[in-house]
C-alpha cells in the first residue's frame, strides 16, 4: 500500500457484477458516477465481467479508453455471480462495499438512502418501492419470499434487488458460492450481523425481458432447501436427520408390529402381505436416516475447531488503569 493509500484510504468499494442481464453500461456508470461523486466518499469501482461476456467487456474498454475511471476484472470463463462478487470482494479495497447491478434496477439517486442507513446496520439492502409489475410477477415474488420465511424464520421482501451496502467486515465472515449471492442477508443474520431493508426508488427501464424456464424455479426452490439447512442444522444436523430417521422408523415399527400381532393373535398370515415389505423398508430406511445424522456430527465435531458460527459486536479494552493494576499485581 502507498504512502497516499495509507493517508487517504478508501472510503467505499462498488463493485458491478456483468454477468447474464447488462444493459447499456456507459449510461449506467454514468448515472452510478454522479449519484457517488455525491456523496463525497473516497471510492473506487469495479467492473467484474463473466466469461461470455466479450461485448461487454469492448464496451468498458472504450469507456477507459475516453477517461472513465474504474478497474476492471475479466474472468477466465462463466463462473456464475456468487463467484464473480467473491472475485471482486478479494480485491476491494473500501472500509464500506456496495454491489450495484449492470442493468437499470434502481434510480441512482436512491443510493444515498443506503448510506443514510449503514451507520446503525452492518448490511443494507434495498428494496424497490413503489414496485412495478404485473400479477404474475408480484405472485411469484410473495410466493418466494414466503417460503423462504416459512423455512428459514427470515422475513425480507426484495432479495432480487442486487443493490446492497455493507461494511467489509462481512467478507472475511461469509463465503459465497454457487446462486447463494441473492441469499447473502439471510447468512448475513445468522452470523449474528445487523441487516437492515430500506426503500429504494425503483428505475422505470427495470424490467426482465426474458422468461424464467420451470428449471429456474426448481433451482430456486432447492435454493431456499440449502439455505433452511444452513441456517437452522449447520451445526445440528441430527436434530434434523435425528428426527427424521425416527419418525420414519416408528412407522415402520407399527406397521411391524401390527402385522405381528394380526399374525399371533388373530391367526392373520404374513405371507403375500405387501404392508409387511413396507414396514420392513421404514424400519431400515429410518435406521440409515438417523445414522446420517450421526456421521454428520462426528464430521462437525471433527472440525469444530476450525469452524466459527459467531460475530463479535464489540470489543470494549481494558482502560490503562486496569492494565497498570494487572501489571502491579504481577510484580
Amino acid at each position: 500500500m502507498s504512502k497516499s493509500e495509507l493517508n487517504n484510504p478508501l472510503e467505499l468499494s462498488v463493485i458491478v457484477p456483468v454477468v447474464s442481464r447488462v444493459d447499456d453500461l456507459e449510461a449506467l456508470f454514468a448515472g452510478y458516477d454522479s449519484a457517488l461523486a455525491s456523496l463525497g466518499l473516497r471510492y473506487e469501482v469495479l467492473f467484474v465481467v463473466d466469461g461470455g461476456n466479450d461485448d461487454a467487456y469492448e464496451q468498458l474498454l472504450g469507456m477507459k479508453n475516453k477517461g472513465a475511471e474504474f478497474t476492471i476484472l475479466r474472468m477466465a470463463k462463466y463462473f456464475g455471480e456468487s463467484t464473480v462478487l467473491s472475485a471482486g470482494f478479494d480485491r476491494a479495497k473500501g472500509e464500506l462495499v456496495l454491489t450495484l447491478p449492470a442493468y437499470f434496477q434502481i434510480e441512482p439517486g436512491s443510493i444515498k438512502t443506503m448510506f443514510d442507513a449503514i451507520p446503525h446496520n452492518d448490511l443494507v439492502i434495498g428494496h424497490r418501492w413503489p414496485r412495478a409489475g404485473g400479477a404474475f410477477e408480484r405472485i411469484r415474488r410473495r410466493t418466494f419470499h414466503f417460503l423462504l420465511r416459512s423455512l428459514s424464520g427470515e422475513e425480507y421482501r426484495d432479495l432480487g434487488c442486487a443493490v446492497r451496502l455493507f461494511r467489509h467486515a462481512l467478507i472475511d465472515e461469509i463465503n459465497l458460492y454457487g446462486d447463494q449471492h441473492r441469499f447473502f442477508p439471510v447468512l448475513a443474520s445468522r452470523q449474528g450481523f445487523r441487516v437492515a431493508e430500506v426503500d429504494v426508488q425503483q428505475s422505470p427501464r427495470d424490467e426482465f425481458r426474458g422468461k424464467y424456464r420451470l428449471r429456474e424455479y426448481l433451482h430456486r426452490l432447492l435454493d431456499i432447501v440449502t439455505i433452511f439447512f444452513l441456517v437452522r442444522f449447520t451445526k445440528k444436523p441430527l436434530r434434523f436427520f435425528g428426527m427424521v430417521g425416527s419418525v420414519v422408523f416408528a412407522v415402520g415399527g407399527l406397521v411391524v408390529l401390527t402385522l405381528v400381532i394380526q399374525r399371533l393373535f388373530f391367526d392373520v398370515g404374513l405371507a403375500d402381505r405387501p404392508a409387511l415389505l413396507l414396514g420392513s423398508l421404514f424400519l431400515v430406511l429410518g435406521v440409515q436416516i438417523f445414522a446420517l445424522g450421526l456421521v454428520g456430527e462426528l464430521i462437525i465435531f471433527t472440525h469444530a475447531g476450525s469452524m466459527k458460527e459467531y460475530t463479535i459486536a464489540e470489543i470494549a479494552p481494558a482502560t490503562n488503569d486496569v492494565e497498570e493494576s494487572r501489571k502491579a499485581k504481577v510484580k
